[in-house]
């Protein structure tokens, strides 16, 4: 007889939580870790998130495995999110509207990196003032969902534990 494989879910995000709870890591550090994982993940500046984790991370003592999981599922949010910020900053500043092709702008990049930052980086600097702006309430409010969630996953881990120690 075969058992289910478990899935994706499980595997790669809840598995982890549990293991980092079985070695001691309180629910209060996991939320922490989830809730920047998510907010350094839609950071609008691409390729720099894995950076600004460890930035983050490394001062805050944040769960590091965590972090870098959320910060990773965050990816797909980052790349949807990034024209938003882009927009709310130029918006924000009373800037002219620059043309963003996502393509187009990584071609650049690569061809001529000095007047891509010229054309780009304030358009960047109005994204991240705008990230600046959102991400405490981002951070608030995961913290506080996810919490309770893992406190409650800790909770039946540890009956778990004490059933199996119980009939052995």
């Amino acid at each position: 007889m075969t058992e289910a494989r478990p899935s994706f879910w499980r595997r790669r995000v809840v598995n982890p939580i549990v293991q980092q709870l079985t070695q001691g890591t309180s629910p209060g550090k996991i939320a922490q870790a989830i809730g920047w994982g998510v907010v350094v993940g839609v950071f609008p500046i691409i390729g720099s998130n894995t950076l600004l984790a460890l930035l983050v991370g490394i001062p805050l003592k944040l769960n590091q495995p965590v972090l870098h999981v959320f910060k990773t599922l965050a990816y797909p949010l980052q790349w949807a999110m990034l024209l938003g910020f882009y927009r709310a900053g130029e918006w924000l500043f009373h800037a002219p509207h620059v043309s963003i092709h996502i393509p187009t702008m990584m071609e650049r990049f690569f061809a001529e990196p000095g007047p891509f930052f010229r054309d780009y980086g304030m358009t960047a600097l109005y994204g991240i003032a705008v990230w600046c702006l959102v991400a405490p309430a981002i951070l608030a409010a995961i913290y506080l969902t996810t919490k309770p969630l893992i406190e409650r996953l800790d909770k039946l881990r540890q009956s778990r534990s004490q059933a199996a120690t119980a009939t052995t």
